[in-house]
């Protein structure tokens, strides 16, 4: 009895496993309306994000602000009118930073670090900005989430979507 059902069973096993597979339809996505909508959502929020920063940069009245065509704000803390020199690409600077908070709260303290021009991943606007300063110079940048860490954050201090504040001191150039 044992060997009758164990060869009917192998029996509808085979029988099942020879069917011929079917091909399925691909599905139809809709991802180029989808992406249209992501981008036109993420344009506005962009430009809600800047009015907010003008706004925050209108009512500090003594500083002189500087708007940069890359999308962030500069204003000089110490100005060098003598030297001509600027970081060129591949040049290796020596700079400090620290980034805070729009409300002040520093996130990271100012600390040193080497940086090849626009050869190594950092700050999107930093990497703009350092190429304006001269040796000696400190510049304080205001910087929208989408020039800064974006809609992930950093991961550790910087929150999604969180505009920052970066003091650079441009240490030395050596030019390669």
């Amino acid at each position: 009895m044992k060997d009758k059902v164990v060869f009917f069973l192998l029996i509808i096993f085979v029988a099942i496993s020879c069917k011929e597979p079917e091909a399925r339809r691909p599905k139809k996505h809709a991802t180029t309306n989808f992406y249209q909508e992501v981008l036109k959502e993420n344009k506005k929020l962009n430009e809600l994000e800047k009015s907010r920063l003008e706004k925050w940069i209108a009512q500090d009245t003594i500083k002189q602000y500087k708007i940069s065509p890359n999308g962030y704000w500069y204003y000089y803390e110490t100005k060098d009118t003598l030297d001509l020199a600027t970081p060129k690409p591949e040049d290796v600077v020596l700079l400090s930073y620290d980034i805070t908070a729009l409300t002040g709260e520093i996130l990271y303290e100012k600390k040193e670090r080497s940086y090849k021009v626009d050869k190594e991943d950092f700050i999107p606007a930093l990497q703009d900005g350092i190429k304006l300063m001269k040796k000696g110079e400190t510049i304080t940048f205001v910087i929208p989430s989408y020039r800064a860490f974006g809609v992930t954050g950093d991961g550790n201090k910087v929150a999604v979507n969180q505009p920052i504040q970066s003091t650079v001191t441009l240490i030395d150039i050596k030019s390669k």
